[in-house]
């Protein structure tokens, strides 16, 4: 028996060591390499690699892809002391991150943003909300087209919503920031209860969840990123998007570089400048909102209705949004 445990025990200490042994080779490999941490998605993180790769910066950087809210965490736990080079994030985790730890530094390049950003980030992507609706389902199951947020919470849509949910979701965010600007707090309560209890199981944690479903026509109608309703649309697929007289709200994902002043620093910056100039004419296809002088697009791009909430985007304000939504559950 005393045998067979330390045979055991020798075997876990050699996997260790192997495991010990693999990861510094891992680790010595990416050495000198600029580290980029996103949250964007599949489009935006393929459009950040050709950026890359077409300026010649093939083996010269490591990419890996988080969801917001882990890339959010660890932006707000490890400040500077971040692995990652560069950082590719949602404006106001950037921005809550830099009041918190003054981790970025100023931009050396210049831009010409339709508006004013902070010197420690530059914009990349866009994303703006909406509600969009599958038209065959809507006609059999006899259900009026909505014009509102407020209309998928009558009783006749009750299984045939679905919506992201905040906890999980940047996308849910703007369902929020719509219900309570035009409702406020005690209407919008009962607004997005009435909605959450309509979604049933249909409450995704992914912002594509909604679109997804209303695709393969599991619900009639749900919000989410008005660009995949528009792609989903130009596809032929019977989709429509309809922009909610609550508002269009949008949140941008910008590119910021992290105040490291080690051997990578200045390569992390040409890096940053790469994304920032040469992927947007691919981000703008799949993310058609214009953020810089000179970009256009096409009218059906437009949201009928664009707003801005009322205060800034901050972390701080995510989360009391979040307890808004929990406490409408």
């Amino acid at each position: 028996m005393f045998k067979t445990m330390k045979v055991a025990l020798l075997s876990l200490v050699a996997i260790g060591l192997i495991f010990l042994l693999v990861g510094r080779t891992s680790s010595n490999a990416d050495e000198g390499k600029v580290v980029i941490y996103t949250n964007g998605d599949e489009e935006a993180t393929e459009a950040i690699e050709t950026s890359l790769k077409e300026a010649g910066y093939k083996g010269k950087y490591v990419l890996q892809s988080f969801g917001t809210s882990e890339l959010g965490g660890k932006l707000m736990a490890e400040g500077d002391k971040i692995e990652a080079d560069i950082v590719t994030m949602s404006s106001y985790f950037i921005e809550s991150a830099q009041q918190q730890h003054s981790m970025f530094e100023d931009l050396t390049f210049s831009t010409k943003p339709l508006e004013q950003n902070p010197s420690y980030y530059t914009p990349i992507l866009a994303n703006t909300g909406s509600i969009f609706v599958n038209t065959e389902v809507l006609k059999q199951k006899g259900l009026p087209m909505p014009a509102t947020v407020k209309d998928l919470t009558k009783p006749e849509f009750k299984g045939s919503v679905s919506i992201p949910n905040i906890l999980d979701s940047s996308t849910g965010w703007l369902l929020v920031q719509a219900i309570i600007s035009q409702y406020g707090e005690e209407e919008g309560k009962k607004v997005l209860h009435d909605l959450i209890a309509n979604c049933g199981p249909h409450l995704e944690s992914s912002g594509s969840g909604p679109i997804n479903k209303v695709q393969a026509g599991e619900v009639a109608a749900g919000f989410g990123l008005r660009y995949q309703a528009v792609m989903a649309k130009e596809s032929g697929l019977p989709i429509k998007y309809v922009d909610p007289v609550e508002g269009n709200f949008s949140y941008t994902e910008s590119v910021a570089v992290v105040n490291k002043d080690n051997a990578t620093s200045s390569l992390a910056m040409k890096m940053a400048e790469t994304i920032t100039k040469d992927a947007r004419q691919d981000l703008l296809t799949h993310y058609p909102v214009a953020l810089y002088e000179g970009e256009t697009v096409k009218d059906m791009n437009k949201p009928a209705h664009p707003m801005k909430y009322k205060q800034p985007l901050t972390v701080e304000l995510l989360q009391q949004h979040q307890d808004f939504f929990k406490s409408a559950k």
